[in-house]
């Protein structure tokens, strides 16, 4: 489990199909540089929000294979070598709870739809996958590349807007965002488990 609070901005420093392995699973692993210290083999990590386990550890980073069945539902199978990616290590009990409970689990790709500078907020409209929409609600949360934020307006059918404050744009990769760009969108936990208990009562 994880909070959306990034702790680390990584860099991919190489990606190979299958680790060179040859089995033919249809999966990458990647090569991730980091700044942690005391990773071990087995941890699960969010990168760009989707958890992944760390099968080796390497001095400045540690490796990841993501399956065929993650690459199905990420962007992962289209990173290359250079690309920066928002890091979290899983939470501790003790940990401060500064995000809101997210799972890990991409539920989908998202299109940034428009980008416009309000006063110091970046406010970035998003059109997400109705499985996303349906479980969204008004200064609810929402998590983007990995990043915990809180739905600023659902100005349309289908576009769920959050708002950058200054540290957010410093410190993870989502100041970069512009219009076209693709990023992976979790619902919040919460509006899941009422979505589907109200499904079990129609």
């Amino acid at each position: 489990m994880f909070t959306g609070i990034v702790s680390a901005v990584g860099r991919v420093a190489s990606t190979s199909p299958n680790g060179g392995s040859g089995t033919g699973d249809g999966g990458r692993v990647l090569r991730i540089l980091a700044p942690y210290r005391g990773l071990k083999k087995g941890e699960s990590i969010a990168v760009n929000g989707a958890c992944l386990t760390v099968e080796k550890v390497l001095k400045g980073g540690f490796t990841v294979h993501a399956v065929r069945t993650t690459l199905g539902r990420t962007l992962i199978g289209e990173w290359q070598k250079g690309r920066s990616v928002n890091l979290e290590r899983a939470v501790r009990a003790a940990d401060l709870m500064g995000g809101h409970i997210v799972q890990g689990h991409v539920d989908g790709v998202g299109t940034v739809a428009g980008v416009a500078e309000v006063e110091d907020a970046m406010l970035v409209d998003i059109r997400v996958p109705p499985e996303v929409e349906e479980t969204t609600v008004l200064h609810g949360a929402i998590t983007v590349d990995g990043v915990s934020l809180t739905v600023n307006a659902l100005a349309e059918d289908g576009i769920v807007q959050v708002s950058l404050v200054p540290f957010t744009r410093a410190h993870t990769t989502l100041g970069r965002l512009s219009s076209g760009d693709r990023v992976h969108v979790e619902a919040d936990v919460l509006g899941k488990y009422v979505r589907q208990l109200c499904r079990s009562q129609r």
